[in-house]
């Protein structure tokens, strides 16, 4: 986790189930836990583009497509402006 730049983290109990109770959902930044005890992945992933709004935040370059989408197709954050490569994708989901 010490590596991550930004993201969520979700660990679960040993031996849970994946879509059982998580132990801890929570926000890294640059290696940091800044938010943690979260109550679901959602409720966090508005959370880390609040932080990243916020805070005044480039996305990860590796990240960016991702990031994009994230936020203009799935929130439906400033959908009108899309890159192409995000654009081609929304076009795809809506066939």
């Amino acid at each position: 986790m010490e590596q991550t730049v930004m993201g969520v983290y979700v660990i679960l109990k040993e031996g849970a189930e994946p879509e059982g109770n998580p132990e801890d959902i929570g926000v890294l930044i640059e290696g940091v836990e800044v938010l943690r005890e979260l109550g679901n992945i959602g409720d966090t992933c508005a959370l880390l583009f609040g932080l990243i709004y916020c805070l005044n935040l480039s996305y990860p370059a590796d990240l960016k497509c991702t990031f994009e989408v994230m936020q203009k197709i799935l929130m439906n954050l400033d959908g009108q402006r899309l890159s192409s490569k995000a654009q081609f994708l929304k076009n795809k989901l809506m066939e």
